[in-house]
């Protein structure tokens, strides 16, 4: 490919940092990591935004989380038409292969992809509704959502909710996976929802039982 240019310096410097003194120290840790493989427990489903880093959230190492990252931390209905699917891709091996016990779908507050979705289905973003937007027909997933919140005063308070709802939706989508319905029944897979506030550090998880969620 030749229209592939050489990193940055920035980033060459930051990779020598590292090589030089977090790799230096734990030489054996990635040794062992390389040689026996990954054993996450647990499936992260988060969003692209660069604010969210949830191996920093969570003080989380290499190997600990089987992370899939995707607009708007959303989760497709399982399809399975033979069409390529990077996200359930994802699914499938961290449940099937890797055996994972948890599967965790975070989203967060100012969400770009949530935010674009609301404008699409308020009749404010017509350049979504086209075919060709990527970003337009994959956050037709969280249109469930959306009507579920659209009649809530405000839209910034329409917006807080729909950014929870993504979640909810991915989690409903979730369990029409067999793989994943059949574990969970089984009680070998657990699913969580949480959403966080960039802002203030706050992280809250979703309660059934409640129907609502709750800061940790």
């Amino acid at each position: 490919m030749h229209r592939a240019k050489p990193l940055p310096n920035l980033l060459v410097q930051r990779y020598h940092g590292w090589k030089a003194t977090t790799f230096e120290d734990n030489k054996s840790w990635y040794r062992r990591l390389a040689e026996e493989g990954q054993r996450p427990k647990t499936m992260i489903i988060s969003c692209c935004d660069s604010r969210v880093h949830v191996t920093a959230l969570f003080g989380a190492d290499q190997g600990e989380f089987f992370i899939h990252r995707n607009i708007a931390n959303l989760v497709p209905p399982y399809e399975p038409d033979g069409n390529q699917h990077g996200t359930s891709a994802a699914v499938e091996y961290a449940v099937d292969a890797l055996k994972v016990a948890h599967v965790v779908v975070m989203g967060h507050s100012s969400c770009g992809g949530v935010a674009g979705c609301h404008a699409m289905c308020s009749g404010q973003a017509p350049e979504l509704e086209e075919k060709t937007s990527f970003v337009g027909r994959w956050m037709d997933l969280l249109r469930p959502g959306y009507e579920r919140i659209k009649d809530i005063e405000g839209e910034a308070a329409q917006k807080a909710a729909l950014e929870r709802e993504a979640v909810l939706v991915s989690l409903e989508n979730l369990m029409t996976f067999p793989f994943v319905r059949d574990r969970v029944e089984a009680g070998e897979l657990s699913v969580h929802g949480l959403w966080h506030d960039i802002a203030n550090g706050s992280l809250e998880q979703y309660l059934a039982a409640e129907k609502a969620f709750s800061p940790i």
